[in-house]
């Protein structure tokens, strides 16, 4: 039984890990490393890295940075592009180190399906905030910027301390994301359509009715 535990929580913090990491990176690993460091559990041996002080102190540094980054408009959306190449790598190396004793086939499933929830949520995130920086105001970004963070903390705390909880949650997330991801993908559509439009790029078509006329003429 206690071999049955341990196996649900290292599979927890795979996907934990991961699903954070498309969401707020350094906070992820902030978190897991000084949780590790104050002995409120132990990581995985290929996580153990984590716990380094040099790596809190740096992932607490760049998450200071994204702290404010991510609460400007439009400088937010910048901060996501770049980190696509970011995140989704990091979530698939955190997956993967955390099933890393199970065997190589072990660790490159935990690789491939963390690199994919990490690409989703990372898309859902960047999507969200692309369809935010539609509206003038800037507290929209600072609430959904702050939500996010809540809900990194929140997560990876319920995923180390109660993983058949965040285990359904994390099926129910995934069912929202199925349904979710492709409205954002029409609304950023729709928005790279009306700022080409407004820079020249795409020039609308002449109507029917324009060229009916022009016939008859």
């Amino acid at each position: 039984m206690e071999n049955y535990n341990d196996l649900i929580h290292t599979i927890t913090l795979a996907m934990g890990a991961s699903w954070a990491s498309g969401i707020n990176l350094y906070a992820t690993i902030f978190v897991l490393g000084f949780s590790a460091l104050n002995g409120a559990f132990v990581l995985p041996t290929g996580l153990e890295i984590l716990s380094n002080p040099l790596v809190i102190g740096a992932a607490g540094f760049m998450y200071c940075v994204e702290f404010f980054a991510d609460k400007i408009p439009g400088v937010d959306t910048s901060w996501d592009a770049i980190h696509t190449f970011i995140r989704i790598p990091a979530g698939a190396m955190l997956a993967a180190g955390a099933l890393g004793d199970m065997g190589a086939a072990a660790e490159l499933s935990a690789a491939i399906l963390g690199g994919s929830i990490a690409a989703a949520t990372h898309a859902t995130k960047a999507g969200s905030r692309v369809l935010i920086n539609t509206s003038p105001e800037p507290f929209s970004n600072w609430g959904a910027s702050i939500g996010e963070d809540v809900l990194v903390f929140a997560g990876l705390w319920t995923a180390l301390n109660h993983p058949i909880i965040f285990s359904i949650a994390f099926i129910l997330f995934i069912i929202l994301l199925i349904w979710l991801l492709p409205k954002l993908w029409r609304g950023i559509k729709k928005v790279f359509g009306f700022l080409a439009k407004l820079l020249g790029f795409k020039k609308e078509e002449p109507s029917l009715h324009v060229e009916e006329n022009s016939k008859e003429s």
